[in-house]
This record gives structure tokens, C-alpha cells and sequence, in this order.
């Protein structure tokens, strides 16, 4: 790119002022600076398009390669399940072969017995129970049921006598 130094920008002003006049100057170096302005906005527009272009470009590249490592993953999911089937049927095959004679011709094929509902016993009281007393005190936890009135009667000044 061609670099201006001072002495060569001392040298164009003093053509211009020479040839355009005392007179224009200000305002042809005005639209100068307009034009120069634009150009340079122009191209930084160019450079955001060019490096967006770039980076979909990009992108479209990691998204091919996201979708081929997805398909080889489903592949091998799929073999992983298939051959997990035959091994089931196998076992099943097996399993049934070796139950055979040990079913109980009253009751049929054993079964475990079916699991109860147990409620979580959640005990909020003792959960409150667990805060250290030093950390409700600092932090104004109250752990004392307190009425109004007797707030009221535990803050209020005492009587002068």
C-alpha cells in the first residue's frame, strides 16, 4: 500500500494549494475527507462479508462432520442392539431350557413379590433442626414462637421513672 509521510503530504498540499486556490481548498479537502471516509467504510464492509463468508464456510464444514459422526454413532448403536437382541434370544432360549422342569405345576413360574409404596417420612422440623444455632442468630432466623404483642413489648423502651 502506498505510505505518505509528512514531507510527501506537506508537498500535495502545497500543489493544491497552488492549483485549486486559497479559496476552494477547505472545502475540496472537506469532500476528500468524505470520499476517503467512504471508501474505508466501504471496505471494512467488504473484509465483515469476506470473513462471514469464511466462517460459514466453516460452519457448513463442522455441521458435514457433526452429521457423519452422528451417523456412524447410530451405526454402531444399531449393530451394538442388534446383537444385544441375539444375545437375549439366546439367553431367553437358554433360560427356558434350563426352567423347564422346575416350574411348580400349582403355582406357575415364580414371580418376585411387587414393591410397596413407603412415603419419604420428610420432616421439615427436623431439617430446621439441623441450621446451627450461631447461624439463625447471625442471620435473624427467629426459633422462638413470639406474639405481636409481645414483640412489640420486648423492643419498646422502658418507662421513665
Amino acid at each position: 500500500m502506498i505510505e505518505f509521510g509528512f514531507d510527501k503530504l506537506a508537498l500535495i498540499g502545497a500543489v493544491a494549494l497552488i492549483v485549486i486556490g486559497p479559496e476552494k481548498l477547505p472545502r475540496v479537502a472537506r469532500t476528500v475527507g468524505h470520499l476517503l471516509g467512504k471508501a474505508q467504510r466501504y471496505v471494512a464492509d467488504v473484509k465483515a462479508e469476506v470473513n462471514r463468508s469464511i466462517e460459514l464456510e466453516e460452519l457448513k464444514k463442522m455441521k458435514t462432520q457433526f452429521e457423519e459422526a452422528a451417523r456412524d454413532v447410530e451405526q454402531s448403536v444399531q449393530k451394538v442392539g442388534s446383537e444385544l437382541r441375539e444375545v437375549q434370544g439366546d439367553f431367553d432360549r437358554t433360560w427356558s431350557e434350563a426352567t423347564a422342569g422346575l416350574e411348580n405345576s400349582s403355582t406357575g413360574a415364580w414371580s418376585p413379590p411387587a414393591p410397596t409404596y413407603k412415603h419419604p417420612k420428610k420432616n421439615w422440623r427436623l431439617k430446621r433442626g439441623a441450621v446451627p444455632t450461631w447461624y439463625k442468630q447471625r442471620h435473624g432466623v427467629r426459633t422462638r414462637a413470639q406474639s405481636g404483642a409481645a414483640r412489640v413489648a420486648r423492643f419498646r423502651p422502658p418507662r421513665p421513672r
